[in-house]
């Protein structure tokens, strides 16, 4: 009676569940479509001001506007569609020599957007001052990427009650031993590499000397990149504005004035007289804007009449060996790239690489292709914020780096995580699992207890052969020697500026400067750009939603049944214990 209760329950609940699911993908499937065939291409004025409000921010590629079934059902609005970073660049070099962009205007500047996106935005914005049209930016607050980008304009102005939030750059790391401890939970950690820490925080209390040495080291580089361009533009001498800063010395906006970090200060009335005036208008009534993803909607556009091609393949998210393909999966990243080596009107490849690192097995899969692929075409990468670990092993072969300096990448490191959950589920859960095997080492990646001596040194062995393979991949790309390449690798993590200086980059340059290289290398005189993998349609993303959510409710109800949602959980974590090659943080920057 009990069991039948149980499952009656649970297939009422999933009825239920399904049936409300049902009725939103509906309304959700019925106002998507209309949005759909309601669109058509942004009216642009004939004489309008550019405006450069990204806070819906930037992507590696354009997304359109789509609905979310989950946030439907909350009660929330459509997901903000997001402006790809090379639609952007593209359409501010656009609009530099169009006649009916008469300046450009950045507003709500305090956003937060990966920091090689800043860089390859500011580039463009620097180009078009060269036009000799003007920049103006105003915001209510002041923050670190929201100056780097408003430096570049001849005049930054701030609301009367601003804040600066401008201190600098910082990183922050949680460390859980004590924690997991407590909790029966033991971290079997094994890299190679000093200063591979992925997977530091689980075994240790506090950070190492190399952890701290690459740390400090990276957040110097960063800095000093966004430093030195913001002190070029507002024309500070060297050390002026660490001292400004470290100092505290503009705390309001009557500082900020005096110390040039901005030019004046306004209200909203007072910053449309200003728009007015630049303009040539007398009211607010007359002015005209189009924002940035408008404009590049209207004028960034594909001549289908040519029959070259240049291909773009983003690789943007984690490396894994699954199939999930929001994020770099090894076999389906493999037939994209040979679809491409197939296609004879591609005349040559941009390999853009976002990517932290992942799989090792799937990078391999990848870089196999990639190998392939620079056989028959000229293959050019682009680094953006990351390009690190499993990133940098499946583009170290490119005919030509181009990387932020700000994007972080190295990493020519491996390790493995096993974690142990005896210890919690016998003493925290009070359950006892009992193990008939085969053989000693049967039961070795259960999960269920710790490694012996001889399983240890069998791991180790196994990523010490992983990263020999590494190193020898990037010594054969890079054309340097292996043990100089070893040097340089262990783990070590660096910017893009660094990179450059050291040899695992060629040059400092944006997607823009890469898709530049590209057709002069194909030497092609007209191109159209193709993209892979392609974005997805608005329906694509409902129907992905909806069975996501389908998903989601049959883990819910697995809970009700503890083998098949252990069974499920020990899957998941099995998934990530293999070799990986990863970066060890994700660094976000306000």
């Amino acid at each position: 009676m009990k069991q039948f209760f149980k499952m009656f329950m649970a297939s009422f609940l999933g009825c239920a569940v399904a049936a409300g699911f049902m009725f939103i993908f509906t309304f959700s499937l019925i106002g998507s479509l209309a949005a759909f065939t309601d669109k058509g291409t942004p009216a642009i004025p004939s004489s309008f001001i550019l405006k450069v409000d990204i806070s819906a921010g930037l992507a590696e590629q354009t997304q359109e506007e789509s609905l979310d079934i989950q946030s439907l059902y909350l009660g929330g609005e459509p997901v903000s569609s997001h402006l790809g970073i090379l639609d952007a660049v593209r359409a501010i070099d656009k609009a530099a020599e169009d006649s009916a962009v008469k300046m450009i205007y950045i507003n709500n500047c305090s956003f937060s957007v990966d920091v090689s996106y800043l860089e390859e935005l500011r580039a463009a914005l620097l180009r078009f001052r060269k036009s000799g049209k003007p920049i103006v930016a105003y915001d209510d607050n002041l923050s670190l990427g929201g100056w780097y980008i408003a430096s570049t304009a001849d005049k930054i102005y701030l609301s009367e009650l601003a804040s600066n939030q401008v201190y600098g750059i910082s990183s922050q790391i949680f460390y859980l031993k004590d924690l997991l401890s407590r909790l029966g939970v033991n971290v079997q950690l094994i890299r190679h590499g000093q200063y591979k820490s992925a997977g530091e925080m689980y075994i240790a209390d506090d950070i190492s000397s190399a952890n701290k040495e690459q740390n400090q080291a990276m957040i110097s580089s960063l800095w000093n990149t966004l430093s030195s361009d913001i002190s070029e533009s507002r024309g500070y001498a060297p050390g002026e504005l660490d001292d400004i800063i470290d100092g505290l010395k503009a705390s309001t906006t009557e500082d900020m004035v005096e110390y040039k970090m901005i030019d004046g200060i306004r209200n909203h009335i007072g910053m449309t007289e200003e728009l007015c005036s630049l303009f040539g208008v007398e009211s607010e009534k007359e002015l005209k804007f189009a924002s940035l993803s408008a404009y590049a909607g209207a004028r960034i556009t594909n001549d289908i009449k040519q029959k070259a091609k240049v291909a773009i393949i983003y690789a943007d998210g984690e490396i894994t060996s699954g199939s999930d393909d929001e994020e770099i999966t090894g076999d389906r990243f493999a037939s994209i790239i040979s679809e491409v080596r197939a296609d004879s009107t591609i005349k040559a490849v941009v390999f853009r690489v976002n990517s932290p690192g992942g799989d090792a097995q799937a990078a391999e899969v990848i870089r196999n292709e990639m190998e392939l692929l620079a056989k028959e075409k000229p293959v050019i990468a682009s680094y953006g914020s990351y390009a690190a670990s499993g990133g940098y092993w499946i583009s170290a072969g490119a005919q030509k780096i181009f990387t932020d300096r700000t994007t972080l990448t190295g990493s020519i490191g491996v390790f493995s995580i096993i974690p142990d959950f005896s210890k919690a589920v016998r003493e925290k859960l009070h359950v006892n699992p009992v193990f008939i095997k085969s053989g000693q080492h049967a039961d070795m990646l259960s999960l269920m207890r710790p490694f012996d001596a001889q399983e240890t040194e069998s791991m180790q062995k196994t990523v010490d052969m992983v990263y020999d393979k590494f190193i020898s991949i990037v010594s054969d790309g890079r054309g340097m020697a292996a043990d100089d390449v070893d040097k340089i690798a262990g783990g070590r993590v660096w910017t893009g500026a660094e990179a450059v200086e050291i040899g695992l980059a060629d040059e400092c340059g944006s997607l823009y400067d890469a898709l530049n290289y590209a057709v002069s290398a194909a030497d092609l005189e007209g191109y159209r750009l193709v993209s892979y993998p392609a974005v997805k349609t608005t329906l694509e993303k409902l129907m992905e939603n909806f069975n996501s959510t389908e998903e989601s409710v049959q883990t819910l109800l697995n809970i009700t049944d503890p083998e098949a949602f252990m069974e499920t959980l020990g899957e998941n974590v099995r998934r990530h214990t293999g070799v990986q090659a990863r970066i060890p943080y994700i660094y976000k920057f306000q």
